[in-house]
């Protein structure tokens, strides 16, 4: 399988399908399981709770001298561990835990990484960040990386229910800067079809929501529509809704993109969770629009019709993927607005 690895040390760009498979044949990824059907995705790889959650006091990042573990050990950062290999266990909101993957990581020189919330994560207002062994940044692992990966989670509207093997978090491979980055502005569609909402805002204290319970919960249960005056809504501080963009997004078969946050002075209110979007979504033939995880800070703010919130940062692909989004019955492929796939 070094034929695999060095097809990657030739080419720049965000890692396709068959080249994460090649590293995972290669040992540079390895997992206590094998990897599943429909893990390995167009340009990333899902990433698995493994058996154990623990609570924290508080996140932390083990800085440049530390492993992971090791801190685990500190009753100033570790309250208790949970088992979840029984019925799994319910993650409280306002809670921060730290999990445990089964995939680790052995990455040759060169190749770094970077993770984020899948989007049905993003979707249920569930903060998660990957942790390394003496990283001192969250999501980002460096170039060469040898170790454990570890899942901080952190409800924040629904409490969850969590099993091993359940994929909060996915990870992307890239090797070497792309010479060409470009960007898209993103904005907001408050002004639906007549009579359909514009979002959904999140009840507090509704219910746990299973994440293996797919169309199994009752949207009225856990959301309610907005509905805009005049092309504008008010954010309240720190409540959670799901909004949706004006334009289409499409992410060509040769490129990769993620969203990320435009200027604060726009606006001091925070418009993604999950932002990968793989190669092939928004192809099809309707198009498919960018759902928006949208939290105010500190001070009610007003989103009108057409107001920037978020951009779209693509970057090439080192070759174009096996399989593109939506070819295996993608959820979110053609999406307007949409909440995850867990209600009905």
């Amino acid at each position: 399988m070094t034929y695999g690895v060095q097809v990657m040390a030739d080419m720049a760009g965000v890692l396709p399908d068959f080249e994460i498979e090649a590293l995972a044949a290669a040992g540079a990824i390895r997992s206590m399981l094998a990897l599943e059907p429909g893990q390995v995705q167009p340009a990333s790889l899902d990433l698995r709770l493994a058996e154990d959650a623990y609570r924290l006091r508080a996140s932390f990042l083990p800085g440049k001298d530390r492993a992971v573990a090791d801190l685990l050990q500190d009753p100033g950062i570790r309250l208790h561990r949970i088992d979840l290999t029984d019925k799994g266990a319910v993650l409280e909101t306002g809670c921060v835990y730290l999990i445990p993957l089964q995939e680790s990581l052995r990455l040759p020189p060169g190749l770094a990484a970077r993770a984020n919330p899948k989007s049905s994560t993003g979707r249920i207002d569930v903060f998660t960040r990957l942790v390394t062994n003496r990283s001192r940044a969250f999501d980002d692992v460096p170039t060469g990386y040898a170790g454990p990966l570890y899942l901080e989670v952190s409800p924040r509207t629904f409490p969850v229910m969590v099993r091993p093997g359940d994929r909060l978090a996915q990870i992307r491979f890239k090797r070497k800067k792309p010479e060409t980055i470009r960007e898209k502005v993103v904005s907001i569609d408050l002004e639906p079809p007549a009579g359909q909402p514009a979002g959904y805002r999140a009840k507090p204290h509704s219910g746990v929501v299973d994440l293996r319970g797919l169309g199994a919960h009752d949207v009225s249960q856990f959301w309610e529509p907005v509905y805009p005056k005049n092309g504008r809504i008010v954010l309240n501080p720190e409540e959670f809704y799901i909004l949706v963009s004006r334009e289409s997004v499409k992410v060509a078969s040769d490129e990769a993109a993620e969203m990320a946050p435009i200027a604060p002075e726009l606006g001091e209110f925070r418009a993604h969770y999950a932002g990968f979007f793989d190669p092939g979504f928004g192809t099809n033939k309707e198009g498919s629009r960018a759902v928006l995880e949208v939290r105010s800070r500190d001070v009610p703010f007003i989103l009108e019709h057409g107001q920037p919130v978020a951009k779209l940062i693509y970057e090439p692909m080192s070759a174009k993927p096996k399989a593109l989004y939506g070819g295996q019955g993608s959820n979110y492929q053609g999406q307007g607005l949409k909440l995850s796939k867990h209600f009905r």
